[in-house]
């Protein structure tokens, strides 16, 4: 399980190697703008594969519903002459701020994920009954920076239910399947620090 952030195999021990959040956006199940169903936004066909996760951020995104064809192309702003990133971290997908599909309701929160690896990823560390640091633990290190509620033990089995329907969630499509917390929630991350990357093929 070391890639997903275990411990040398061992499911009650997890490893935090400073994984950002970015790692999970390069593909984001949305609630489709056009009929509500699941669609996807993925990197445009055709684009060379990102040298770092902090570049997914940069990359034209288009959002695709296999449930009523409806496309949309988005691309990054500019501020002299670079290229301006997306700021993920809340319940809204950071390119078009779609709400993202995979929502529910848990312990009086919303629990949220980008896709089904970002759930396995919550799903070892919420799991874990130990918990260490790597060498390297940068700021953007998505662990670090969960809210309090999700690193608690108290909350172990309930986040671990909620992570279940999120993943049950991402074998469904059609609006009808929409999960009743899969709506804005006006929380959408403060801007940080510029993000540019200046000299890409964007």
């Amino acid at each position: 399980m070391t890639g997903k952030g275990g411990a040398a195999g061992n499911p009650a021990r997890h490893r935090d190697e400073g994984v950002p959040l970015a790692r999970f956006t390069g593909r984001v199940v949305v609630v489709c703008p056009r009929c509500g169903g699941r669609a996807l936004v993925v990197p445009r066909p055709g684009l060379p594969a990102p040298r770092s996760a902090m570049e997914l951020l940069f990359q034209p995104r288009r959002l695709a519903c296999a449930v009523c064809g409806a496309v949309a192309d988005w691309k990054a702003d500019t501020r002299d002459n670079a290229l301006v990133g997306a700021e993920p971290g809340s319940t809204e997908d950071p390119f078009f701020h779609r709400p993202l599909w995979l929502q529910t309701r848990c312990v009086a929160h919303i629990l949220w994920a980008y896709n089904e690896e970002h759930i396995d990823a919550l799903s070892a560390y919420v799991g874990a009954q130990l918990r260490e640091r790597g060498r390297l633990s940068p700021t953007l290190a998505m662990f670090a920076r969960l809210p309090a509620w999700m690193k608690t033990a108290e909350h172990r089995a309930e986040i671990l239910a909620g992570l279940k329907t999120l993943r049950d969630l991402a074998g469904r499509t059609a609006p009808a399947d929409r999960s009743d917390a899969a709506h804005e929630h006006g929380d959408r991350p403060r801007p940080y620090r510029s993000l540019y990357f200046r000299g890409g093929p964007y």
